[in-house]
């Protein structure tokens, strides 16, 4: 006969309610009792019904994760992370890739409204603030990434212009003064790439050096291979620089690979540095440098928001937006390992 609740409370010598709320991911249960709980759980292989649960509360505790791909390391870690912190809280992640295309965008979070999830983190990079009057304003939501959906739900945001000053400025206090800009885009729309170009040349301009037009590279795609690319085809045209400052780790990667490619040196010939901290530029050689955006803090803190939507409806005093801290992360890509200053491991 398969443990109940009660059955796992007699176990750990606590309530019933008391193993209600670890299911739930209360938060301030004492250590020891969440310890007992866990141990009573393994041994009697409790495993909750969630159906009938689902009925009783009027909630599945399943979210989704609306991300543009997973195929990216960034997204990739995301969502793993994501999925830890929804664990936590015991719920279930759901997860859907839109390719980035506003039409799979669209349907992704409109569709979901109709689906047995609570609620949605939701990450668009092809929607406009017109598309807000699709989504249904009811449904719990949590935007992440890009401001471009307004007024649906809580932001949690890479704090993109202040991430872009910290990598150029990082670049300017070594000594180099023709920095490439790779990953730009000409958007209209209030896109984490405008930010973090528009942060890097307030760094420029903030060390004294010009803006050069020519320095900034556009890409189709935040990927290796159009980060390698565009290297590429400015080497072609023999314009001179000095450091490459790629808008995510994977531009940077790519950048870095056609450097070492054509026989330059990196970090001598070329400083290369990126944004995400993502477990490939710690294994590259020599290994990135990069601002790391707060990609943990960004998961707990969308799930912790997305509960407490999902519990207690839309806040009073509207929603808000969150700017994650950012750190530098120095490796050998931007200084020899010998002159590298002391940095948080990573």
């Amino acid at each position: 006969m398969a443990a109940t609740m009660t059955d796992v409370a007699a176990r750990a010598g606590v309530s019933v309610k008391t193993v209600s709320n670890f299911f739930n991911g209360y938060q301030y249960m004492r250590p020891d009792t969440r310890a007992r709980i866990e141990a009573a759980v393994a041994e009697l292989d409790y495993r909750i019904n969630r159906s009938a649960r689902a009925l009783r509360s009027g909630r599945t505790r399943m979210i989704a994760l609306v991300l543009p791909e997973l195929d990216h390391s960034y997204f990739a870690q995301l969502a793993q992370e994501i999925i830890d912190a929804a664990d936590e809280r015991g719920l279930t992640v759901i997860v859907e890739t839109t390719r980035g295309r506003r039409d799979r965008e669209l349907a992704a979070v409109t569709g979901i409204a109709g689906q047995v999830v609570d609620g949605a983190i939701y990450g668009p990079v092809a929607l406009g603030p017109d598309d807000a009057r699709h989504i249904d304003e009811a449904f719990p939501l949590v935007v992440i990434g890009e401001r471009l959906v307004e007024g649906l739900g809580d932001h949690v945001l890479i704090a993109d212009l202040e991430v872009a000053r910290t990598a150029v400025t990082h670049l300017t206090a070594l000594g180099r003064k023709r920095v490439v800009l790779l990953g730009v885009n000409d958007s209209p729309l209030p896109r984490g790439s405008a930010l973090r170009r528009l942060g890097a040349e307030q760094a420029l301009t903030e060390a004294g050096l010009a803006v050069d037009p020519e320095l900034a590279l556009p890409v189709t795609e935040w990927h290796r291979q159009e980060g390698a690319e565009a290297i590429s085809g400015l080497l072609d045209r023999g314009v001179a620089f000095d450091a490459v400052f790629g808008f995510n780790d994977a531009l940077a990667l790519g950048a870095q690979w056609e450097l070492q490619r054509r026989g330059l040196t990196v970090p001598d010939d070329v400083a290369v540095i990126g944004v995400d901290d993502t477990e490939d530029g710690r294994f590259a050689q020599p290994p990135l440098t990069t601002v790391s955006a707060g990609r943990q803090s960004i998961a707990h803190l969308t799930v912790e928001l997305l509960v407490r939507r999902i519990e207690h409806g839309r806040p009073a005093a509207g929603f808000s937006t969150h700017l994650m801290p950012h750190e530098l992360v120095v490796r050998g890509s931007t200084v020899t390992l010998s002159s590298a200053p002391n940095t948080p491991a990573h």
